[in-house]
């Protein structure tokens, strides 16, 4: 079972890469279509299609937030080092 598929119908093999986000971000991104969508599990989701076109360095950005919005505090305050 794909969330992907269940949300776009797209059937083909297509890598996606799932994070956490809040806020206006969270908001942005929900709405920005392709490549984001938003998988039906949980509210602070996001996902994204990676492909030939993928800007890796938006990818960094995406992971570390998520990362962010997940870690416990202690680790949190390692990234702002």
């Amino acid at each position: 079972m794909s969330a992907y598929r269940d949300v776009t119908g797209v059937a083909e093999p297509t890598t996606v890469l799932t994070f956490r986000s809040s806020g206006d971000e969270l908001l942005a991104l929900a709405h920005a279509g392709p490549p984001f969508y938003r998988p039906p599990w949980s509210s602070t989701v996001v996902g994204m299609v990676l492909d030939d076109d993928t800007d890796w360095g938006e990818v960094a950005e995406l992971v570390t937030e998520s990362y962010r919005f997940c870690a416990p505090q202690k680790l949190r305050h390692r990234l702002d080092r």
